[in-house]
């Protein structure tokens, strides 16, 4: 391949250049197949190369794909926003267009800050959030986000907004268990409130389940009851990040709706477009728009490209199919299959730890001994090195971060699209023991170097 000027992730590393993708798989220009375990970035939800929504982009670029929101509204627009109030629970039914989860959830910040302002209370102006938590790139979503590692380079340029530690039983900080723990992490939240003063904060954000930076941690039983009650208790809005988790991942539309709370602002990503088309979306419910709409009328935000037509036909599309073709209703089987197959792997090799998530979005960490949980060297770059000796078998899993500090761990998330039948899961699993085989091979080998 001649010289590159493309900035890519790791510069000097050398990536393979794909052609296509159906269903599933990806293939490159060398005509080698790989099975995307990990949707892209946990995007890819209804697979690679779908007609139906190939069809749908064609159609609406044929009409108009740009106009902008401030002169025009458009047909895709509106319907995309009536059909995601009529799919998500409660009164989640105010829309605001973006292009990627971390414009989302910078926007669902400042639709909560502006709530507070149009109500007339100027000084809740912090969002909080916990500890090994990951809501974006941009300097807004990134003081949110509880990510060690992301954070480091712009600390100084961040707010200290992670306050609370996470619900991560696998690495429980009170060495207790749940539910006999009184869920101490939920708690936490109303000591740091009373701390910080809940006439300074607007809102408190989670991932219902942690993504990036913990590899998919689900939260016990009662943890977001607890977190929803004490927002409530001082007058504190809840966002929900849920641009991972949204339609379908988990397998409900809103990850949230596991534990039977409803948020007052959702973040939306990754999946709303499948990757299709760059499109995310805040929504916020009638009590946090009714003060707008009696007052300035207008959220305090956007972009050149919100609410574009054609990214919102595409996701428009997205979301139909998956309604036609009621695949959200067998994530939940899938995954628990998958996930019982992951757990005999755990039995199989000494350095898979735990074994977790929810619906198809579960996570793997490893250790070096299963029995005390000790992380491997941060130097021997496991994780880097498990997605090496899977993709060279043409498997693509996810990196994610582990360890209470978000820093020492190591783990990967598996993530198929949510289409992934039962032979693609079991070949899943064969790539994998396959990887974790060539794995412990290397590590003996090494070991035996260092006698």
């Amino acid at each position: 391949m001649e010289n590159s000027f493309l900035i890519k992730p790791m510069m000097g590393e050398i990536y393979p250049v794909i052609n296509y993708g159906k269903g599933v798989y990806l293939f490159d220009m060398e005509g080698k197949k790989y099975l995307d375990a990990a949707s892209g970035a946990v995007t890819a939800n209804i697979g690679h190369g779908t007609e139906e929504i190939i069809e749908a982009m064609q159609e609406q670029a044929k009409k108009v794909s740009f106009v902008y929101r401030s002169q025009f509204t458009s047909e895709p627009a509106e319907k995309l926003a009536k059909k995601i109030a009529e799919l998500i629970p409660g009164d989640l039914n105010w829309s605001f267009f973006v292009n990627s989860g971390s414009e989302a959830t910078e926007t669902a910040m400042k639709m909560a800050i502006q709530y507070w302002q149009e109500k007339g209370v100027q000084t809740k102006t912090k969002v909080i959030s916990r500890w090994v938590s990951y809501h974006g790139i941009t300097l807004g979503a990134l003081s949110m986000s509880g990510h060690t590692g992301r954070r480091a380079r712009f600390v100084p340029l961040l707010e200290e907004f992670p306050v609370i530690n996470p619900p991560y039983c696998y690495r429980c900080p009170y060495n207790l268990e749940a539910p006999t723990c009184n869920y101490m992490c939920a708690e936490e939240l109303e000591t740091a409130i009373r701390r910080i003063g809940p006439e300074q904060i607007a809102a408190f954000i989670a991932e219902p389940v942690i993504g990036a930076a913990g590899g998919a941690i689900a939260p016990p039983k009662d943890y977001f009851k607890t977190i929803k009650k004490i927002c409530d208790k001082f007058d504190i809005l809840f966002i929900a990040d849920e641009v991972m988790t949204g339609f379908g991942r988990t397998g409900t539309m809103l990850a949230c709706e596991h534990w039977d709370v409803i948020p007052d602002i959702v973040a939306f990503g990754k999946g709303m477009g499948a990757g299709y088309a760059p499109i995310a979306a805040a929504v916020a419910s009638e009590k946090v728009m009714e003060p707008i709409m009696a007052g300035s009328k207008s959220v305090m935000s956007g972009h050149t490209l919100s609410a574009n037509p054609q990214s919102c036909a595409v996701s428009l599309a997205v979301l139909e199919y998956l309604e036609k073709y009621k695949i959200i209703s067998d994530v939940e089987n899938k995954g628990t299959y998958l996930k019982n197959q992951l757990e005999k792997l755990k039995n199989q090799y000494p350095f898979i730890g735990d074994v977790r998530g929810k619906g198809l979005l579960l996570g793997i960490e490893f250790v070096m001994n299963q029995r005390d949980k000790t992380p491997f060297p941060r130097n021997e770059l496991v994780t880097q090195k498990m997605i090496a000796l899977a993709k060279e078998r043409g498997l693509i899993v996810y990196p994610a971060g582990a360890g209470i500090d978000g820093m020492n761990g190591d783990s990967i998330i598996i993530s198929p699209p949510l289409i992934i039948s039962k032979r693609e899961i079991e070949e899943i699993v064969l790539i994998l023991k396959d990887t974790f085989q060539a794995f412990l091979n290397e590590r003996d080998v090494e070991m035996a170097g260092d006698v």
